[in-house]
């Protein structure tokens, strides 16, 4: 489904990423593991149009997506639910839930049967449609943002640290939403320092150290792998 072929990806003379390649199939959960900059963010943004590569090429179901705008890649499939949360914290949950359907703004229909399968994905949001955003929980705050990501109908969801700042209790719910939105049929790439938590719930997993791939495998080599486990889980 995704394929990146050696991508570079640079801020101005700076090197963020060098000679990427990796591949997320169809149907998959696949983990991106690594430390606080360590380039998950940088290799999101530049999946999602954000960020032009500087080298190699982006393909998306075999068509080489390189260099596209992110209002062309999300119309494509591709939707980004970004690092801590980006919310519009004075309107209501309900209008930054509808921010995420506006390429989708013609098909009212689509995009009423949407709304309420988020709503029911997240009933406490239905409850709360009205409430301003920036009054909710950590963990409901992060619910609207995966709930505005899933409006634009994503064939692949890039969910970047979802768990950051939540209890644990709520970020068991949370990899557990994140674990059904994939067995609905929802590709997801998933960036994470939580890598215990994101590994049980994984079909495979990268390690990304200073913006390279310098490891790759399934959950249970990575769970049972001692590096992984020294810097990510602990011993």
């Amino acid at each position: 489904m995704l394929q990146l072929n050696q991508v570079e990806a640079r801020y101005g003379s700076f090197k963020a990423l060098e000679n990427v390649s990796m591949s997320v199939e169809q149907g998959e959960l696949v983990v991106l593991l690594g430390a606080n900059g360590a380039g998950k963010s940088t290799l999101f943004n530049t999946i999602s149009g954000l960020l032009k590569p500087t080298a190699g090429s982006i393909a998306l179901n075999g068509k080489d997506v390189t260099g596209l705008k992110p209002s062309a890649l999300v119309q494509s499939g591709v939707v980004q639910c970004p690092e801590g949360r980006k919310l519009f914290p004075e309107m209501s949950v309900l209008k930054n839930l509808m921010l995420g359907a506006y390429v989708h703004r013609r098909d009212k229909a689509g995009m009423k049967k949407t709304l309420d399968q988020i709503l029911a994905l997240f009933p406490i949001l239905d409850e709360k449609k009205d409430e301003a955003a920036g009054s909710l929980s950590g963990g409901q705050q992060q619910m609207v943002a995966i709930g505005r990501a899933m409006m634009g109908r994503p064939k692949l969801l890039l969910l970047d640290e979802p768990s950051l700042g939540l209890a644990p209790l709520v970020v068991k719910q949370m990899f557990e939403t994140i674990k059904g939105i994939n067995e609905q049929g929802t590709t997801v790439l998933l960036a994470e320092q939580n890598a215990f938590a994101a590994l049980k719930i994984a079909h495979r997993a990268y390690v990304i150290e200073n913006g390279r791939l310098v490891m790759e495998g399934d959950k249970d080599a990575m769970l049972g792998n001692e590096e992984i486990r020294k810097a990510y889980i602990g011993a």
